[in-house]
């Protein structure tokens, strides 16, 4: 049901009442309407509480507007199909039963303008309450349609209601997740879930085009928001929750099949994505990517110019950009030769001091699990992140010398990195080229690991001593780095000023019992041998 451009309201002044006495008013107002159309008019007043100052009447005065025209949908006394004015009404050859309906109609379409306004008002209460009222009409409208059904396509669904909240929700001025969280229950509902997703669609291409492309931060956040609240069904199966349910051919119904689910969600997601987005929300795309948008997909693979496009930002974002890349290739056999050589030139000093540290090494770690990567690659890492050591702090080292420790475990060609036999005329100079940006020409297999040796008088006891463990023979169960992902430098200062509990220190395997017992005999002896 679309709006009205215009509403016909009342203009009779606001009358001074207290929140009690408009309560009242109001109830009683929508069961006369109800009883007796004599009493139509009274609905004027139900608007003009809908449009007061105080909070309290405007959320009776939704309640009861809502009452009254899901009430009235039920009872098929709102016109069906196109609505002429309500002028051309009084002239043309109505009877009183259209021209009550007609009448009504119009008072509907000036409650939906008014509760949209509503969406954008000052106070959360009252914009929650139009929207739960909005969503109440959609599902009235969805069991009696006012409008001619379209049973090719979208059969008995209030789209254009649908679409009307969705924009006003998608402000470009407010920031709106407070009350687009609030929808989310209504997202749970399979065709709600569908539409809401096709009304995306529609408004982001209409604002960002108008807009050129640019960024437009607060609606963009909104529009994620709005996104990220949508939870995809994985089977079809699972399609069973309807706020409308059809009568007939349910089963022909778009809204009804998985397959045209993924098909608009992937459209969403990137005609969203196609655009230039703020840099902070560049993060929060990528971490949910993997795990609430590419399973969902039709073709996962079209996601590949947006992460390749997003690498190229630096940082962090490259990191989780590089996640994605590594699930399209492993679990959609995508060819991407340049992933490994990209992670590789993501290994600079600044990785220790980022706020995605943990990650970036989970990450990392999982990248480089695979047996059966080249030895020249492995060692290409194992020699970098030896350089980077250098330079590391103590609370860094201590993730970093494990995570060597583990890709020599992995692929124990690299042990030569570690056991490099020397001969008297070799040269002191280190035949490693850090400032190579392929893995495949910094000569890692010709170095060795002399930073790991130079750790082991690290000034750091910890350090040394986990720096020491390489020249021991490595064991086959790799070293769990889980625990120290997040330790940090205020953690390892805290340990290491942490007093340590004095333990008793046994001095006899057997604790003596008998010493001081039996009296003067034992003395006695003891003055006697003295």
């Amino acid at each position: 049901m679309a709006p009205a451009k215009k509403r016909n309201v009342s203009s009779a002044k606001t009358t001074e009442k207290s929140a009690k006495t408009a309560k009242i008013d109001l109830s009683s107002k929508v069961e006369s309407v109800l009883e007796s159309r004599k009493c139509a008019n009274d609905v004027f007043d139900m608007l003009e509480f809908l449009q007061s100052e105080k909070e309290k009447d405007v959320i009776d005065a939704v309640n009861a507007c809502g009452k009254l025209f899901c009430t009235l949908l039920e009872r098929k006394e709102l016109l069906r199909g196109k609505l002429p004015g309500e002028e051309e009404a009084l002239k043309g050859g109505y009877n009183a039963e259209d021209k009550y309906r007609i009448f009504m109609r119009h008072r509907y379409n000036s409650c939906v303008e008014i509760l949209l306004e509503h969406l954008d008002h000052e106070v959360y209460n009252i914009k929650e309450s139009a929207l739960c009222c909005l969503m109440k009409f959609a599902a009235g409208e969805g069991q009696h349609p006012l409008e001619d059904l379209d049973w090719s396509e979208h059969y008995s669904f209030p789209r254009e209601l649908i679409q009307a909240v969705v924009s006003r929700l998608l402000s470009k001025t407010s920031d709106n997740s407070l009350l687009i969280s609030r929808l989310q229950e209504f997202l749970e509902m399979e065709d709600v879930r569908y539409y809401v997703m096709s009304s995306i669609c529609e408004n982001v291409g209409k604002v960002m085009d108008k807009n050129k492309g640019a960024v437009v931060p607060i609606y963009q956040n909104n529009v994620f928001m709005l996104m990220s609240n949508i939870s995809m069904p994985s089977q079809e199966s699972e399609l069973t929750n309807f706020m409308v349910k059809q009568e007939a051919k349910h089963e022909d119904w778009k809204a009804a099949k998985l397959n045209e689910h993924k098909r608009v969600f992937e459209r969403m997601w990137l005609g969203f994505l196609k655009y230039k987005l703020p840099s902070s929300m560049y993060k929060k795309v990528l971490v949910i990517l993997h795990d609430s948008i590419l399973p969902h997909m039709s073709k996962p693979a079209l996601m590949i110019d947006f992460l390749t496009a997003v690498y190229e930002v630096g940082g962090a974002i490259s990191l989780l950009a590089l996640n994605g890349l590594f699930v399209l290739i492993h679990q959609h056999n995508l060819n991407y030769p340049d992933f490994y050589k990209k992670l590789y030139n993501l290994l600079e000093p600044s990785i220790f001091h980022v706020k995605y540290r943990a990650r970036f090494f989970h990450l990392a770690n999982l990248f480089l699990s695979s047996s059966h990567l080249p030895v020249y690659l492995v060692a290409a890492f194992v020699k970098r992140l030896a350089r980077l050591a250098l330079t590391a702090p103590p609370a860094g080292l201590l993730l970093l010398l494990p995570f060597i420790s583990n890709l020599i475990r992995r692929h124990p060609s690299c042990r030569i990195l570690v056991h490099k036999p020397t001969t008297e005329d070799e040269t002191l100079e280190d035949p490693y080229l850090m400032d190579e940006e392929d893995p495949a020409h910094c000569r890692a297999l010709e170095s060795s690991l002399w930073e790991v040796k130079t750790l082991q008088k690290h000034y750091h006891p910890d350090v040394a001593k986990t720096a020491t463990l390489i020249n021991t023979p490595l064991s086959e169960q790799e070293d769990d780095i889980s625990e120290v992902l997040e330790l940090t430098t205020f953690e390892l200062m805290e340990r290491d000023l942490k007093p340590t509990q004095n333990k008793s220190i046994p001095l006899e395997f057997e604790t003596a019992s008998q010493l001081l017992k039996g009296g003067g005999d034992m003395l006695g002896q003891h003055f006697c041998l003295n």
